[in-house]
């Protein structure tokens, strides 16, 4: 295998297989441990460019037919949880998750979960690009994501065809992912790809189920809020009209409470910052008060429970 990789993040990583054996490492080490099978594994062939930033990886695929398949007995092996939203850019294919299936064609978008059962069935020569993301870094739970999943998004109307030139032009141009501005980029990417879901899911139509779509616009507004030290679920309950009871039941709906999504949403913006060169020069501690984080040490805590290590750590290391 002709292989030109590097342990470094910001480094286009680049893989030539000519067998199937060297294309599962190479996808294994790219993606998730994955089964892969062709019926012509004799001629098989495959080149995968990779670049990532700030744990959103994005991958051009190109090869010949074969079938994936993300076993429940992988996924035992590696749960992690990701998003993988795919852009066919040549050739066909077929998704299979949560018992429905998407016959994938030029331009078409579609997004599935590592971790639940998956295949992908190529059948001919194609190319895809592939964006990986950690399930929360997008403001959607990923039960209300999940309803999308193996559900074909035309590439070509609706705010699909404003997003997929951007994935198409981002596969083209892996070089910029490696740069300083890497994490803008592919963060751009998730906005997008975030606000096509929101308008697949229906969030944003009067019409739609108002339970949900009230849901939605709270998470949103607490977005928009994370830097006021005043932000609470009273505050949250005033501005939407309802109690602060009312407030806490839809929270206990999503599996958590308003006080850890709006303390995990405050961490993702504060580790984002970390890693941001343009705050480079900015103390941790401003980081921390600059999204609602009054007390340094509580900062601290809070960051290293989730992550691992202090926030000085994480972004001499990252």
């Amino acid at each position: 295998m002709n292989v030109l990789t590097s342990s470094r993040p910001d480094v286009v990583s680049t893989t030539l297989a000519r067998s199937i054996s060297e294309f599962r490492s190479a996808v294994n080490e790219s993606f998730v441990p994955l089964h892969i099978t062709s019926n012509h594994a004799d001629h098989f062939r495959a080149v995968l460019r990779g670049a990532g930033s700030d744990d959103i990886h994005v991958t051009d695929v190109r090869a010949t037919d074969h079938t994936v398949e993300r076993t429940p007995e992988l996924i035992a092996r590696d749960d992690r949880a990701f998003f993988k939203v795919s852009l066919m850019l040549a050739g066909t294919g077929l998704l299979i998750q949560d018992n429905r299936e998407a016959v994938l064609q030029v331009g078409d978008l579609a997004v599935y979960d590592t971790s639940r059962p998956y295949s992908l069935v190529f059948d001919e020569n194609f190319r895809t690009m592939v964006v990986m993301f950690p399930q929360h870094l997008i403001n959607l739970p990923p039960a209300v994501v999940g309803e999308l999943t193996a559900v074909r998004i035309s590439g070509s109307e609706g705010l699909g065809a404003v997003v997929a030139p951007y994935l198409t032009q981002l596969a083209a141009n892996l070089d910029q992912i490696s740069g300083a501005t890497g994490a803008s980029l592919t963060h751009s990417a998730l906005d997008l790809v975030t606000a096509v879901f929101t308008r697949e899911l229906g969030l944003d139509d009067a019409s739609a189920d108002p339970h949900r779509t009230l849901v939605h616009r709270i998470r949103g507004y607490i977005d928009n809020h994370l830097a006021s030290t005043d932000l609470s679920p009273s505050s949250i309950a005033a501005a939407h009209y309802i109690s602060t009871r009312h407030l806490h039941v839809l929270f206990q709906e999503q599996g958590m409470t308003v006080s850890t999504w709006i303390r995990s949403r405050r961490l993702e913006r504060c580790r984002r910052d970390l890693v941001d060169p343009a705050f480079a020069d900015r103390p941790v501690a401003a980081v921390a008060a600059r999204w609602g984080f009054v007390d340094a040490a509580h900062f601290s805590r809070a960051f290293k429970t989730v992550y691992d290590v202090a926030p000085s750590e994480y972004r001499s290391t990252h």
